[in-house]
């Protein structure tokens, strides 16, 4: 007799029978970002901006018939949490591919676990030279080196006035602030230009009196400052307090966002080297995608200047769609392989990758566009 009893059973197990199914309709794509800790205001930028960029896609379609899934882990500006966030999207989510992981120190301790499980990453943010010549197969990096930054600053040192002649430093004490100020340091030396005295500061530091204490007399004409957001901010602020009198040049593509509704010292000036500008947008290489970013990143409320950093996710998430797309199929030797064919049209310009590293074991490497703005009294213009 087929009971009620019966009936809820059969409808029991086709729902568990139907999930597996189910949860093969999406393609999955891990993001790796610090959400909470000293650099959360960019790690939470790259995430939307991966997020809107995964909800234009799939607005046309998804990848493969398919909707891409983000599923987004805090690695909480911490390596070691970089380390455990990678292994928890790899085995637990089963992500056939990554985004990451926002710093280089966060990037570099990931980097063990894609080798060991066979998975590609593709690098948005983290510009340490380390990273692509390390002998990593599976990593390919968007983003520009930091000796990338410097080489394309050196191209723009006549414009400035007076003359750069004498330059300190000012970075954080990790791989990308370190290796920044090396790369900046030879490019100078190329070029005839002296260098002065190098501070670091620690992640997490709050107050940066004493370091900016030390720089005070050196007799530089510039100070060039490598961090995120939140110590950028810092740093011009006080620097303007302590009225420094080296002019503020900031690398690495980060803003200071908050100085555009609280400026420091009227007709107080910084420069600042980004690798998206929306400020000046229609000098992009492909405008109609600068466009449909910002838009997207208009009507979900997020704040302008945030596009300096968001548009990251969203050209990884870009790379990373056209990559499945080129595969054929959501596998991570599919998607690795693929990744070397990529041809993108994104916000930053065209994404391709050429070869870097020891030969056998090469890292993918894109060359970005790079451009210089200046801030004033909370309003922003081209270099």
């Amino acid at each position: 007799m087929f009971t009620k009893y019966r009936l809820y059973a059969l409808i029991a197990a086709s729902t568990l029978l139907a999930a597996p199914a189910l949860a093969q309709e999406t393609i999955k794509i891990g993001v790796s970002q610090p959400l909470t800790g000293p650099v959360a205001a960019a790690g939470t930028y790259v995430a939307n901006g991966a997020r809107l960029a995964a909800e234009q896609l799939n607005a046309q379609g998804g990848v493969l018939g398919k909707k891409i899934e983000l599923i987004v882990e805090d690695n909480k500006s911490n390596p070691r949490e970089a380390v455990n966030t990678a292994e928890k999207l790899i085995l637990r989510d089963k992500v056939p591919v990554m985004i990451g992981a926002w710093g280089s120190t966060f990037t570099l301790a990931t980097m063990p676990k894609l080798q060991e499980y066979g998975v590609p990453m593709v690098v948005e943010t983290a510009s340490s030279s380390k990273i692509t010549t390390a002998g990593n197969p599976w990593v390919f990096r968007i983003s520009p080196t930091s000796r990338m930054e410097a080489l394309a600053f050196a191209k723009q040192l006549q414009s400035f006035s007076p003359a750069i002649k004498k330059v300190d430093f000012l970075a954080v004490n990790n791989d990308w602030g370190l290796g920044a100020t090396t790369e900046f340091k030879n490019v100078f030396a190329q070029h005839g230009i002296e260098v002065g005295r190098v501070e670091t500061m620690s992640p997490d530091a709050t107050d940066l009196s004493a370091q900016l204490a030390a720089l005070r007399e050196t007799g530089s004409d510039t100070l060039i400052v490598t961090s995120g957001v939140e110590q950028l901010t810092l740093a011009i602020r006080q620097a303007s307090e302590q009225r420094l009198k080296q002019r503020i040049i900031t690398t690495g593509g980060s803003f200071p966002e908050p100085l555009i509704e609280n400026p420091g010292p009227k007709g107080y000036v910084s420069t600042h080297l980004l690798f998206f500008s929306p400020w000046t947008a229609d000098k992009a290489l492909h405008p109609e995608i600068a466009k449909a970013y910002m838009d997207g990143w208009k009507q979900k409320g997020y704040p302008f200047p945030g596009l300096t950093e968001g548009f990251r996710g969203y050209d990884a998430v870009l790379t990373v769609a056209d990559a499945i797309k080129r595969a054929g199929k959501a596998e991570p030797e599919a998607i690795r392989q693929a990744l070397w064919e990529t041809k993108v049209a994104g916000v930053n310009g065209d994404v391709s990758f050429i070869k870097d590293g020891p030969a056998g074991k090469e890292s993918g490497q894109n060359e970005p566009n790079i451009y210089i703005v200046q801030l004033k009294d909370g309003v922003v213009s081209a270099q």
